[in-house]
């Protein structure tokens, strides 16, 4: 390693925060006037972009109260083994990036210990827990906000929060500018089945999504063509093994390998778990249904917990009304979800006013450059490189729907 570089400890659990997490580093390398040497934990695109990955999300990336406890001793371990590193490692920045069940433990706990520590996608404390706001104040430095109603939740503590806008407004602005990527469609109806990025998701929601394509399938005569976009390779063979040991085949159906927004900006509709990939259907303006279902036990705990918010969706939450309807848990069913889908394919009244209401809040979250401005904010605090890398000053390229706090 440079001996000049600057040590930067990255933490992502997820596959969507690998993918946040990646984007920011090749921002900060671009913008910061020294080397930078990232070491943590993250998945593929953090290891393409140059982090030393001492787990993998592919070993992280869990979900639900019953399968955390299952891993639990696994988890101790790790958050032992990090801290551990982090002391010996010292580095200039702990970067903890969403996954805030581990995460926030590692940046009190370097916090504490005099790091500077940036938590980048505020936790949902809007739907759960609020009561968390003040510890969490306490154990960073800066919180990068990507929603325009997340900064005002901190005012009163002496957090420096901003809202950046969201890192996918530049991502999908990127598929939707390139030419049509060639995929695996075969039918006359195109649709796209998202259950989840995490290893329990795929084994829980998609065999439901399969019966609910077999009975759209059905209803229409033939002719759809269904396609699943998985994260990794790795969960792309365990939704290959769940869809052979399915009792409903289906005629069309073809598995890629990183391809979300294509398949979204191509699909004519789509059913989507609750996650990330939600938001990406809306700002792509594809039709969806939003679907989850997790452990009796962990919906119960969550039921009890969400009390903040009356919708699972992020679109819902920024429109402040269901513009994607949520089938959750018992609702969940392949029928109801079959009689969504098939209305966004025959009601053309009903599929014009979901894409008008899916532009509408997602216009709400700026009009790009969040990457960027993330960027700026961590190295003008870090290594005072401020404005003198060229990059565009924070109000020049602030989201026309922004709300920052710039304390």
């Amino acid at each position: 390693m440079d001996s000049t570089a600057i040590k930067v400890f990255i933490c992502a659990g997820e596959a969507s925060g690998d993918m946040h997490a990646a984007s920011l580093m090749c921002a900060m390398r671009r913008l910061s006037p020294a080397p930078i040497a990232f070491r943590g934990f993250g998945g593929d695109m953090m290891k393409a972009e140059g982090a030393e990955l001492l787990y993998h999300t592919d070993q992280t990336a869990v979900v639900g109260l019953t399968p955390v406890l299952r891993n639990l001793p696994f988890f101790i371990g790790m958050a032992r083994r990090l801290k551990r590193e982090i002391v010996s490692w010292a580095p200039a920045l702990v970067l903890t990036v969403d996954y805030t069940g581990m995460n926030l433990r590692l940046a009190a706990f370097a916090h504490a210990r005099g790091f500077r520590t940036v938590h980048y996608v505020c936790p949902q404390v809007w739907a759960w827990r609020r009561g968390r706001i003040p510890k969490i104040a306490r154990s960073l430095d800066l919180l990068l906000c990507f929603f325009p109603f997340e900064p005002p939740l901190f005012d009163g503590t002496p957090l420096r929060t901003e809202f950046i806008g969201h890192p996918l407004v530049d991502e999908v602005a990127k598929t939707l500018a390139s030419p049509p990527v060639p995929l695996p469609w075969q039918g006359k109806h195109r649709i796209a089945l998202l259950p989840g990025s995490r290893a329990s998701e795929i084994t829980r929601i998609l065999p439901r999504l399969l019966a609910a394509a077999a009975l759209l399938d059905n209803r229409m005569g033939g002719g759809c063509s269904f396609i699943i976009p998985t994260p990794t390779p790795t969960m792309r063979a365990l939704g290959e093994r769940v869809a052979a040991t399915s009792t409903h085949r289906l005629r069309y159906l073809s598995f890629v390998d990183g391809q979300t927004r294509e398949v979204l900006r191509q699909a004519d509709t789509a059913a989507v778990a609750s996650g990330t990939a939600t938001l990406e259907a809306a700002m792509l303006h594809c039709p969806t249904v939003l679907v989850y279902a997790a452990s009796r036990l962990t919906y119960w705990v969550a039921r009890r917990v969400i009390t903040g918010v009356k919708h699972l969706g992020l679109a819902n939450i920024l429109a402040g009304r269901e513009v994607m309807p949520e089938l959750l848990q018992d609702d969940f069913t392949p029928e109801r979800t079959a009689d969504v889908l098939y209305g966004y394919l025959t009601d053309e009244t009903a599929r014009a006013k979901a894409i008008e209401d899916l532009h509408a809040a997602t216009r709400l979250l700026g009009t790009g450059g969040a990457v960027t401005r993330a960027a700026m904010a961590i190295l003008g605090a870090d290594t005072s490189c401020g404005d003198s890398t060229g990059a565009p000053a924070a109000d020049e390229v602030r989201p026309s729907a922004s709300r920052a706090n710039y304390s």
